[in-house]
């Protein structure tokens, strides 16, 4: 019998705590949390409790819990995009495996210097690219590898983000400026760039893009628009990014996930109210510091003349993806928010698979997470890989097409050559 897996966790947000550390209770018998590290004490203490974790064992920060000898197998980094660098650097040459939020980082240099880390240290980073690990897209894969559609030819996909994510993300939230987190492109669509590049099973040759940040801005502001959303405002009744009427929906239908869960600690709509008089949360969306886009499209050029046409809009009422894969004998058509997907052989009737008849797990990211946490389990204890495996030599491409896309997009849609792009990292 295997011991178990023993891990440690860095940083205690939505996906380090709410989400990846809280799957490790699904399996009891493999996994066990044995550090912890967060800025925050309050997380902390409700961690501690929660897990069972010694005050030896809780750290500050990264780094403070990365200054002891090796304190687990394997290292959950769900820090601040900034941060993921110099963190599995470190801890890769302290000996851990590593669970690595996305993006790897904001920098392609550094992307490639935590692959080749790794690589020369035999160390293994598996890069929480969770949508490769759910029943609907390895279902899309399996059919495609099948050879049932051909040769790809083209794909045409579109990530809906959904009006209320990009407020809450993207205007307000941790991601709202480039120059303090990530390129959109990069932090919300490297899982696009991932999946498609999986799924066509071609590397990209060149990559061209357009976008902007057109409506979440100053000049947009409605007259008589506060600063902060407060009951002076002007449009406070009828605004759909009021936070007190979203977030405060949200508690009174019981509702206590995410994004709740990050804006307010507690569920009580009096520590929700204070919440948002104080942070970022509660600022009025055309009043922000935010600079990412809004909108953007990228288009790859893969061997063999291939193409992807990707387009992430904020202006969707629904949040989900959606595309069309286009082969030399067929096509598929498909949804992940209605799992649903419509295979079309040239000539032959049309294959419908409803998705939820193959699997009755779909928390978290259509079930990703929690089978990415399995196969986490399997490659480090067992050494077993699945094909689905998110590895750090398989990520870093989807980082440097989205790090290309924003670099083209900021150049008026210049067609970066990725293999030029990659010769030119610095």
């Amino acid at each position: 019998m295997k011991s178990k897996l023993k891990v440690a966790v860095a940083g205690l947000g939505s996906r380090g705590y709410d989400t990846y550390a809280l799957i490790t209770k699904k399996f009891p018998e493999d996994i066990e949390i044995t550090a912890v590290a967060d800025a925050r004490n309050e997380r902390i203490e409700e961690f501690k409790r929660n897990f069972d974790i010694s005050d030896e064992r809780c750290f500050k920060s990264t780094d403070e819990l990365l200054s002891h000898e090796k304190l687990a197998d394997v290292l959950f980094i769900c820090t601040l995009d900034r941060m993921h660098y110099g963190e599995a650097m470190t801890a890769l040459g302290k000996g851990y495996d590593i669970l690595l939020e996305k993006p790897i980082s904001t920098n392609a240099k550094e992307c490639r210097d935590i692959a080749e880390a790794a690589n020369r240290l035999g160390r293994k980073v598996v890069v929480c690219h969770v949508l490769r690990y759910t029943v609907f897209y390895q279902k899309i894969k399996e059919i495609i590898s099948s050879g049932v559609i051909g040769d790809i030819v083209s794909i045409q996909a579109i990530e809906r983000v959904c009006y209320w994510h990009q407020a809450h993300s993207f205007v307000r939230g941790n991601w709202r400026n480039s120059e303090t987190t990530s390129p959109m492109i990069l932090q919300k669509c490297c899982h696009d760039m991932d999946i498609y590049l999986w799924l066509a099973g071609k590397r990209c040759k060149a990559v061209t893009s357009f976008g902007a940040l057109s409506y979440f801005r100053k000049e947009n502001s409605p007259e008589g628009a506060s600063e902060r959303c407060t009951n002076k405002c002007s449009i406070y009744d009828t605004c759909v990014y009021n936070p007190y009427k979203f977030y405060g929906d949200m508690i009174k239908r019981n509702d206590f996930g995410w994004p709740l869960n990050v804006v307010c600690a507690k569920k009580d709509i009096n520590e929700l109210n204070k919440a948002l008089e104080n942070d970022q949360y509660g600022k009025c969306v055309f009043n922000t510091d935010n600079n990412v886009v809004d909108h953007q499209v990228v288009n790859l050029l893969l061997e063999g003349d291939s193409t992807i046409s990707f387009t992430m809009s904020a202006f969707t009422a629904k949040p989900g993806r959606n595309m069309q894969i286009m082969g030399t004998k067929g096509n598929i058509e498909a949804s992940m928010d209605e799992n649903k997907i419509t295979v079309e052989v040239f000539g032959k009737e049309p294959e419908h698979i409803d998705v939820k008849l193959l699997t009755d797990d779909f928390s978290g990211h259509g079930g990703g997470d929690g089978r990415m946490m399995n196969d986490l389990i399997q490659l480090v204890r067992l050494g077993k890989t699945n094909p689905s495996v998110t590895t750090i030599d398989r990520s870093v491409e989807s980082h440097y097409v989205a790090l290309a896309a924003e670099e083209s997009r900021l150049d008026g849609g210049r067609v970066i050559e990725l293999e030029d792009y990659i010769k030119n990292i610095k």
